[in-house]
């Protein structure tokens, strides 16, 4: 499996919510904030067509229509397949996965559409597809490519045969899974290191498990801070990417006090024992 170069960067930017945050509604608020994430070297915004039905990207996009200039300095990852209810134009209004041409490239142009320019940097497919195709898969998102819609690929909340059978068509960069205190299943089965080894980014959604950190855990991330100098927040972070790989935590909160929090901390590492001090008060049983 080839793969392209590893994204560059501390964290990534998850826009999911961005429709929670009546302060960013405004473009010119918006602009300032992502212009804000720059300065700070946090260029990275991971975007998906079904975030708000579309209506986050068209956010984004109206921020940067003020200045353009800025989107050079931007790295912009788009992701489909996912067909939510409201968004099934069949009779059986059933969420579903698709991964034809026909979807996917209208998805792709409708991305592109919204957010105003003329490239994805990055194209994640949004979730394993039972129906896919391989071959038909691989054939569009490489002619894609060759019209200069979407740069480099990768898949999202993949298993190893997905990332597989996929990477034997095409050069895969990253994949995204959940990955967090709270969801540590990939740092036990195996799936880490066999990334690692076969050349795939990990990018862990969901860093904070939408902050449902029992007490328990919030008592042992409080001590690890103490003795650190750090805070929570910041050792939950150092904690993934403590593991193989060194996964790129995709940050869902749109407060610039949160944002600046976890940049400040980007460079927090964890010794063995705290980190497995932490999985136990996570998991509630020491390790096997």
């Amino acid at each position: 499996m080839t793969t392209p170069d590893r994204l560059d960067t501390p964290l990534l930017l998850g826009m999911m919510r961005l429709n929670d945050y009546p302060e960013l509604a405004d473009p010119q608020g918006l602009l300032g904030f992502v212009e804000r994430c720059v300065e700070q070297g946090l260029t990275a915004f991971d975007h998906a067509d079904i975030y708000g039905l579309g209506h986050c990207e068209s956010q984004f996009g109206a921020a940067l229509r003020l200045q353009p200039a800025l989107r050079q300095r931007l790295t912009v990852i788009g992701k489909a397949d996912i067909v939510l209810k409201p968004q099934d134009r069949s009779r059986w209004q059933v969420k579903h996965y698709d991964t034809s041409a026909a979807y996917l490239r209208r998805a792709v142009e409708g991305s592109l559409e919204r957010l105003g320019i003329e490239r994805l940097d990055g194209f994640l497919v949004h979730r394993p597809d039972p129906l896919m195709q391989v071959e038909d898969l691989a054939r569009t998102l490489e002619a894609l490519q060759a019209e200069g819609k979407i740069g480099w690929l990768g898949l999202s909340n993949a298993d190893p045969l997905h990332w597989r059978l996929l990477g034997e068509a095409l050069p895969l960069r990253c994949n995204q899974i959940e990955l967090s205190l709270m969801a540590q299943d990939a740092a036990w089965d195996g799936r880490l290191q066999t990334m690692q080894v076969e050349g795939l980014q990990a990018l862990a959604w969901s860093p904070f498990a939408g902050g449902r950190f029992p007490a328990g855990l919030q008592q042992a991330l409080a001590n690890v801070a103490d003795a650190l100098g750090a805070t929570p927040n910041q050792v939950a972070l150092a904690w993934i990417r403590r593991l193989p790989g060194a996964p790129v935590p995709i940050l869902g909160s749109l407060r610039w006090p949160r944002v600046e929090e976890a940049l400040a901390g980007a460079s927090l590492a964890l010794d063995t024992q705290a980190w497995f001090y932490l999985a136990e008060a996570a998991r509630g049983v020491e390790a096997p």
